[in-house]
């Protein structure tokens, strides 16, 4: 059963302030929490309807009921189980092979789907800028199923990285060289901008190379590709050319 301490902390975690203050975090469903078990996460406790995850030791495995579930999940059609997680140490940067950067980008859904596809293109280091939303969101959390275990995130003052680093810097831009007709590097940073204001002035000054998702409708009038989107098309280009 769970006592009203443990409930009111739960849900707490779905604040960014609470979730730094505790440094915990929660997955919900049994892949994503699969998933972080058989990471470098650290559990923290596992709560379930079910009798399930019978690898994880009882002092960390409350069974619960589907009305307490409910009082802690952040879905809207709860799952079976939840799990509270340590949030760990960032580890280094490295600054080798191709390095993703996000300037601002602020949905959830996007940042989710962002990790996947750097656990899927191989990219195993994103920066963010401080701006950038928190992948502990829950929301986060679930939409990356999993792959949040094996991508490296810093948040970092991004102008400051991007001014000392020594790879070429890529920016996506409406108006620049056509990405299927660029020669793309093995080694690189690719800096996707904000939803609704791409890279920010200050970051665009620190570009080395423009490049752009050249559009084939016939009207040309599509303002822009979605950030998650688009992101999908430059990693597989880059990763196509080499």
């Amino acid at each position: 059963m769970l006592s009203k301490n443990q409930i009111k902390l739960i849900s707490s975690l779905q604040q960014k302030k609470y979730r730094f203050a505790n440094q915990l975090f929660f997955a919900e469903g049994a892949k994503v929490i699969q998933e972080l078990v058989k990471s470098n996460f650290e559990l923290e406790h596992l709560y379930t309807t079910q009798n399930n995850f019978e690898e994880i030791t009882s002092d960390k495995r409350t069974i619960i009921d589907q009305n307490e579930l409910n009082k802690i999940s952040a879905l809207n059609t709860p799952n079976n189980c939840l799990a509270v997680f340590k949030i760990p140490l960032e580890s280094n940067i490295v600054e080798s092979g191709l390095v993703l950067a996000l300037d601002s980008v602020r949905d959830p859904g996007n940042m989710g789907t962002i990790l996947r596809l750097c656990d899927w293109f191989g990219i195993q280091q994103l920066v963010c800028s401080k701006e950038t939303v928190d992948i502990y969101n829950p929301k986060v959390v679930q939409a990356t199923m999993g792959s949040i275990a094996r991508v490296n995130v810093n948040y970092v003052d991004l102008d400051a990285f991007l001014g000392k680093t020594k790879l070429p810097v890529f920016g996506t831009f409406m108006d620049s060289d056509n990405i299927y007709k660029t020669t793309l590097p093995q080694e690189g940073i690719i800096v996707m901008g904000n939803e609704a204001n791409g890279i920010s002035e200050s970051i665009e000054k620190l570009i080395t190379k423009r490049i752009t998702i050249p559009r084939f409708g016939a009207l040309q009038i599509t303002e822009s590709l979605n950030v998650a989107t688009a992101t999908a098309i430059i990693l597989s280009e880059f990763r196509r050319q080499n």
